[in-house]
C-alpha cells in the first residue's frame, strides 16, 4: 500500500452547498491521512496530509485555535 494511495471517493463539504460554493473535497488515503482538492478545480492538484497532520488540523479547528 502506498502512502498517497486514495482509498475512498472524494466527499464535498456540506458548506459548499447553496450560496457558498467555494469549498474543498476530502478523501481518505491508505495510511489514514487525507487527500484534499478544490471542489471547483478538481484537476488543479491534490494536497496530501498524513494522519498526524490531519488530526492536528482537525483538533485546532474544533478548539477554535486554527489560524491559516
Amino acid at each position: 500500500m502506498r502512502r498517497r494511495e486514495i482509498v475512498t471517493g472524494f466527499v464535498k463539504a456540506r458548506a459548499s452547498q447553496g450560496i457558498n460554493q467555494e469549498c474543498v473535497e476530502v478523501a481518505w488515503t491508505a495510511d489514514g491521512g487525507r487527500a484534499v482538492r478544490d471542489s471547483k478545480d478538481r484537476g488543479g492538484g491534490t494536497q496530501f496530509y498524513g494522519p498526524r497532520a490531519w488530526a492536528g488540523f482537525i483538533g485546532a479547528v474544533k478548539a477554535g485555535s486554527f489560524r491559516p
